[in-house]
């Protein structure tokens, strides 16, 4: 009989056991406290409804060559992961996950996996290649497409020095050289270019299960 897959949010919590073993006690502690403020944090009012027209903005692909996610799509339904960067252990754990659990299922459907990241083209190459990811990973370099979506935020001052402690460059690995960043999103996009489905965590700990993004993609056909 073969083991069920561990769902994100069970991966998440072994996860964090072992950030927390690992990490010295204040630097974890900036984490937690950083978790904590978010869970109050409403999804923002400007992101984009189910029904509403995806946006687009100029993207860069592993290479650094221009594209944008309309032509990445390429006229097919697709689902958009937006996260943080390489440097995420969170979004490391979920884009593995996907290729492991959503991949092979949005194969057989036709749908195409695009994740898209506020780094430099080569942070963009080191997901891709570090997971061994067989989907789209494409940079937004100004995070004008982030933008556009209403989902881009900023980390705490307690969470910014906890990073630098743990040897991160976060502003020097953006391509914009900011903190900014997305809050980790889903949107499943028909082949039309609307948004049919969005879902969007505040809390960078959290994620869309594949389950749930499945779920999403067969109501295309609804």
């Amino acid at each position: 009989m073969s083991t069920p897959e561990l769902t994100i949010a069970q991966q998440v919590e072994a996860l964090n056991g072992d950030l927390a073993s690992q990490m010295p006690p204040e630097v974890m502690g900036a984490f937690v406290d950083e978790i904590g403020s978010l869970s109050t944090r409403a999804v923002p009012a400007d992101v984009p409804a189910p029904g509403a027209p995806m946006p687009d903005g100029d993207l860069l692909d592993g290479h650094g060559e221009p594209t944008t996610f309309e032509v990445a799509r390429d006229g097919k339904p697709a689902v958009v992961v937006f996260y943080r960067g390489a440097w995420c252990p969170y979004c490391n754990l979920t884009l593995r996950a996907y290729q492991q659990q959503l991949v092979p299922a949005l194969d057989e459907r036709g749908v195409k996996l695009i994740a898209i990241n506020p780094q430099k083209p080569d942070g963009s190459l080191t997901m891709q290649e570090t997971n061994a990811l067989t989907f789209t990973v494409l940079s937004d370099p100004g995070s004008v497409l982030m933008g556009k979506m209403g989902i881009l935020t900023e980390p705490g001052e307690g969470v910014q020095e906890a990073s630098a402690k743990l040897g991160l460059d976060i502003p020097g690995d953006a391509a914009d050289g900011t903190w900014t960043m997305p809050m980790p999103t889903t949107a499943v996009v028909d082949a039309g270019g609307t948004i049919a489905w969005i879902d969007v965590h505040p809390v960078f700990a959290t994620r869309s299960e594949p389950t749930e993004i499945i779920a999403a993609v067969d109501a295309l056909d609804d």
